[in-house]
């Protein structure tokens, strides 16, 4: 295995540090190093997988469309397009979308949205448009996405960044309300933050943000990338609030972790400030993204993996919270997306779970991110509890 690992690394870029461990299968909510053991998988790829590794349906899918045709450009026409556009707009409950491959994508694409919008609809001048970002956020890390970071260790050295991005900490309404102004066009957040922790709002808070959008005139844009399509336990993680933003931005499990492709759906008076030509992707829509992410959806919806979450994500929490160990300091989340907060650092803690076949990885230094595929059956989730509770209870 070593050599794997030293041919890999004299080849890669110098941006990633992986874990000592090549994965060469997965099936479900399993996967297999190159020595063949086995493991429960509890990072899915970031929320890639949540249908699962290799979902027959969604290999089903792609094998048919790549015998038919896999690229069109938006010159033209394509056969299923249309009917993946009904589709995704159906279940967001919005009139339009744009398709797009990577979530970052998505990202810099609602930033252009929001300041022509900004410009067009609400009327302020050129190049005032300004956006109010959360602290503790994950967008992406191309330049727009980047500049809706608060945390400089992500963005030194990498300047200029975009100009007129406000930040206020996940959750200060008060910070919020302060910071607007005739010139604000969009507020972006996730409805519970990723990478930032696990970080679920205050009581309220993306219900206050709503209404101070509706007061103001202003564009809530709610990035769904990694929570959306099932992973809390529903559809999108809006819902848990009760709130319907003005722009969803989807990604990741959307092309089942087959095939990269987001989206960006708004209604139609947001959305047509897009005219032809002022945005566009060469592989955005294409025909083998738009049969694969089809699949996916439908497998989202067919084997109720969405009420799957709700189900078994309640059991997993039940379980982490009756553990005794004097290291955790929360245990917290919503569907099958768990943070497990300790007193220190967590990686020494993953790398034990991981020797005892629990595949899972940090965040923010002292959080353990729990987020398996949504196919986990209830014993695989009984194996994680037991691991998780044996290896932190021992502290």
């Amino acid at each position: 295995m070593n050599a794997l690992f030293e041919l890999t690394d004299q080849y890669s870029s110098n941006n990633y540090s992986p874990l000592k461990l090549a994965l060469a299968k997965g099936k479900g909510a399993q996967v297999w190093d190159v020595e063949g053991k086995r493991y429960i998988d509890c990072i899915a790829g970031f929320s890639v997988v949540n249908q699962g590794h290799c979902h027959p349906k969604i290999i089903e899918a792609f094998q048919a469309q790549s015998e038919q045709i896999t690229m069109v450009s938006r010159a033209l026409y394509s056969d299923n397009l249309g009917q993946w556009e009904e589709k995704i707009c159906k279940l967001a409950n919005k009139d339009k979308v744009l398709p797009m491959n990577t979530g970052t994508e998505a990202v810099e694409t609602a930033i252009k949205i929001a300041r022509k919008w900004g410009s067009d609809v609400k009327g302020i001048k050129e190049n005032g448009s300004e956006i109010i970002a959360m602290k503790g956020n994950f967008h992406g890390r191309t330049l727009g996405s980047l500049s809706l970071f608060a945390q400089d260790n992500y963005k030194e050295g990498f300047g200029p960044l975009l100009d007129n991005i406000n930040y206020i900490e996940f959750g200060d309404i008060e910070h919020l309300k302060a910071l607007i102004n005739d010139n604000t066009s969009a507020i972006i957040l996730e409805p519970i933050q990723g990478e930032g922790g696990v970080n679920i709002p205050p009581n309220y808070f993306i219900q206050e943000v709503r209404n101070l959008c509706n007061q103001h005139n202003i564009l809530f844009i709610a990035d769904e990338i990694q929570v959306g399509l099932g992973r809390t336990g529903k559809v999108f993680a809006m819902e848990w609030e009760g709130v319907e933003p003005d722009i969803y931005l989807l990604g990741k499990s959307l092309g089942g972790g087959l095939y990269p492709i987001s989206a960006i759906l708004a209604n139609e008076t947001i959305m047509n400030v897009l005219t032809p030509g002022t945005h566009g992707s060469t592989f955005g829509g294409n025909p083998l993204a738009c049969a694969v992410s089809m699949a996916a959806i439908d497998v989202l919806l067919d084997e109720n993996l969405i009420e799957h979450s709700a189900e078994l994500g309640q059991i997993l929490l039940n379980h982490l919270q009756l553990i005794d160990s004097p290291i955790i300091d929360d245990v917290r989340g919503r569907g099958l997306f768990i943070g497990i907060e300790l007193t220190e650092q967590a990686q020494p803690y993953c790398l034990e779970m991981i020797e005892k076949g629990v595949l899972c990885k940090e965040t923010q230094g002292n959080v353990i991110r729990i987020a398996p595929p949504l196919v986990i059956s209830e014993d695989e989730i009984n194996q994680i509890a037991e691991v998780i509770k044996e290896v932190l209870e021992k502290k």
